[in-house]
């Protein structure tokens, strides 16, 4: 019989692809920042997001993948990348859900709370959406090993809790409703819990078994 639960094996081909897809995003809005460069950050202005401007809302989905400099981005990608990975190397499908519900509660809350008529852009409402989502996602699924990682990077990267405050010159409202997003979307996007197979006698038990089940104990 086979333990609940992912084994090693997938697991491993999951954190592959959610590697993969990480250098893709990356790829896609470094490609889109050298276009918005030449083009004197006119796709910035025209494609991100202006706040209560309804024909601006489907921009929304297009904001997160602009910036304003090289610095700007710089700063976006290495935080970016971790934080994606970590939130998709469990399954890439579900991640793209918890992407899908990020842009588009962080994009809505600040259409919502910016200043009238003004433009923002970034992919730093996604990171914190991330951020929030690693934090709470091993206490919502159960999983020891993720509830350690969540308490790392709230250690590791405290920091980032400063960019949910009201500052100047920085979208906050972005971030602060991306990290309730991801907060939340550990709950929407927990794993479900799945009725127990009847437990096989020890003449039916296998090492192959036992392993995978002390691997699921733990999270793995």
């Amino acid at each position: 019989m086979e333990a609940k639960g992912p084994t090693a094996e997938i697991m491993i081909a999951e954190a592959r692809k959610a590697f993969w897809v990480m250098v893709g995003f990356l790829a896609v809005i470094w490609m889109t920042q050298v276009l918005n460069w030449a083009s004197g950050y006119a796709l910035s202005y025209e494609y991100g997001r202006r706040a209560w401007d309804l024909e601006s809302l489907p921009d929304i989905v297009s904001a997160p993948f602009l910036h304003w400099s090289w610095e700007h981005i710089q700063s976006n990608s290495g935080p970016l990348f971790i934080f994606g990975f970590l939130s998709a190397y469990r399954g890439v499908a579900k991640f793209f859900g918890v992407t899908g519900f990020i842009i588009v509660v962080s994009g809505l809350g600040s259409w919502f709370t910016s200043a009238p008529n003004s433009v923002s852009a970034g992919v730093s409402g996604v990171v914190f959406g991330y951020f929030g989502y690693v934090l709470v996602r091993g206490a919502f699924d159960r999983h020891l090993i993720d509830i350690v990682v969540g308490v790392v990077m709230a250690l590791s990267f405290s920091y980032q809790f400063a960019g949910l405050l009201p500052q100047e010159r920085i979208g906050w409202q972005a971030h602060m409703f991306g990290f309730l997003a991801g907060l939340v979307g550990g709950w929407l996007f927990r794993d479900r819990a799945r009725p127990r197979a009847a437990r096989p006698s020890p003449q039916q038990q296998s090492p192959r078994a036992d392993l995978h089940k002390e691997l699921d104990d733990l999270g793995l």
